[in-house]
């Protein structure tokens, strides 16, 4: 199959290390030694805030995995494992295929296959960022280092970097392991120095305890932090992604501190939640739009929690999610390959729900939730609508599915409401429900509000839920899967089985 369009791509990587210890040898030779930016940083704890730069950027850089080498057009930070995980878990529906790119994970292919070169992507590219972020630990004194409370800077810098490790660590636990289980099942190697040799696989538990305490750590330490840009991490977004850990561990215990954590998210983060006219376009006669705070497509959005805000010199272009998922852009998804919603989730929309209207009717596309501005067909030729990684809706929602996991009917319904009732107009009905029947419903609603931007695989194994695709999809429609199924879960990939003999 054709692969690729024609087009010229520009690619920056500033870190080429890859998980095992022989990928984790090779850097730029211009980079310094771990021992002389640990030195440096001594002197001047502000030079390390060019290596969190670095983790950011990493985000939604192109090629970020597997290098400009394998020109792999599904290649392209955080938004590219987004499609991936919306694509497992049935939600997105690759519906043509006339390039290829994301044939083999619709197809289950990639998952069951672990020579596949998509099953590494997601490994090299995570276990990119904890290597570089270790780098930053290291410089610091190690990872069990306590930073003094007067040494601020330094804090800062420490909490964002523990931050971006947990971040790594918690997406690989979701995508390499089937569930958390009982915590016993060997999953990933952990390394927490640049200096560790190849690693063998830990347990889920101690996966798990490392992200926890990374978070709690990093929350501590930013607790005064005043970030300059949303692509960074405040104490808001580690209290978010320790939020998602707990819930995907998922006693007791972890689902009341999940209450706790969205609670002051909601309460003191300052990020109202996404309003009726920011969630689709309104079209006047002409079919322009009346709403241009919609489209998903700037961080500066009030909602928005963690995002990027891309502009010409992020070097962004067809190589992106934009170019992968929006018809306005210079895409795959105008050129033959549309990404659209599951016909069976569509369905589940009720006609008065403004998030209906995201879709369109006839070929169900996100035509009027994702779009460029200018919204000419494949207009946008170089990407500057901005990324999302988190919003305060995600929160809301989670807030919800924590009291519904504590038997709280009534406040997991109130705030499931917050954010239906800014879709559709009759809400009462949640207020009726309980049970599993409450917790189908938040799952719903999750699905929802959040399709195409990477949460749904992840509620998917929260909720221990069994996924059926819908008419549309063009690989095994109808046909259902257990969250558990060995075909939602990528494999440790071929690349570290031969590198690591600890495997």
């Amino acid at each position: 199959m054709k692969k690729s369009l024609n087009i010229v791509l520009i690619s920056s990587l500033l870190f080429t290390a890859s998980c095992s210890k022989d990928f984790l040898d090779e850097k730029p030779t211009e980079e310094l030694s771990t021992e002389q930016l640990e030195e440096a940083a001594k002197q001047d704890p502000a030079l390390l805030k060019g290596n969190i730069a670095g983790l950011y950027s990493t985000m939604y850089n192109t090629f970020s995995a597997q290098g400009a080498d394998e020109e792999s057009h599904d290649d392209f930070g955080q938004k590219g494992y987004d499609i991936y995980t919306d694509m497992l878990c049935s939600d997105m529906v690759l519906a043509g295929r006339n390039y290829g790119w994301y044939d083999q994970i619709a197809r289950y292919i990639t998952t069951t296959d672990y020579t596949k070169l998509e099953a590494s992507h997601a490994w090299k590219y995570y276990y990119k960022i904890i290597f570089a972020a270790n780098t930053v630990i290291d410089a610091l004194g190690g990872t069990d280092v306590e930073i003094p409370a007067e040494d601020i800077e330094q804090r800062h810098i420490m909490g964002q970097a523990k931050a971006m490790r947990a971040y790594s660590y918690f997406y690989l636990a979701n995508l390499y392991a089937k569930e958390y289980g009982t915590g016993s099942e060997m999953i990933l190697p952990i390394y927490t120095s640049t200096d560790q040799p190849n690693q063998p696989l830990s347990s889920t538990k101690d996966v798990y305890d490392l992200i926890v305490s990374d978070l709690n750590t990093s929350i501590a330490y930013l607790d005064n932090f005043n970030r300059t840009s949303k692509d960074q991490i405040n104490k808001y977004v580690a209290k978010g992604l320790l939020a998602y850990a707990l819930g995907a561990r998922g006693t007791q215990a972890d689902w009341q501190q999940v209450v706790t954590l969205t609670n002051d998210i909601l309460a003191n983060g300052g990020f109202p939640l996404t309003t009726k006219r920011e969630s689709a376009a309104i079209l006047n006669e002409n079919g322009i739009v009346t709403n241009p705070e919609s489209g998903f497509n700037n961080v500066n959005t009030p909602s928005w929690m963690w995002g990027v805000d891309l502009t010409l010199a992020s070097n962004l272009d067809l190589v992106s999610w934009w170019g992968q998922v929006d018809y306005f852009t210079y895409s795959y998804a105008a050129a033959g390959d549309p990404k659209t919603i599951d016909k069976g989730l569509y369905d589940k929309i009720p006609a008065d729900d403004v998030r209906k209207s995201q879709f369109n009717a006839k070929n169900l596309m996100p035509l009027n939730k994702f779009f460029a501005p200018e919204r000419k067909a494949m207009g946008q030729r170089n990407v500057v609508t901005d990324y999302i990684y988190m919003r305060v809706d995600e929160m809301q929602i989670l807030n919800a599915e924590a009291y519904a996991n504590l038997n709280n009917a009534a406040s997991a319904a109130e705030s499931l409401k917050k954010v239906v009732s800014l879709r559709k107009a009759d809400v009462n009905y949640i207020s009726n429900l309980s049970g599993q029947a409450l917790k189908d419903e938040i799952y719903l609603q999750t699905r929802i509000e959040f399709w195409g931007e990477g949460k749904s695989y992840l509620a998917m194994k929260r909720n221990k839920a069994t996924i059926t695709r819908g008419s549309n999809h063009l690989s095994f429609p109808g046909q259902s899967y257990r969250y558990n199924d060995e075909k939602l879960t990528f494999p440790i990939p071929q690349v570290e089985i031969q590198n690591n003999p600890q495997i």
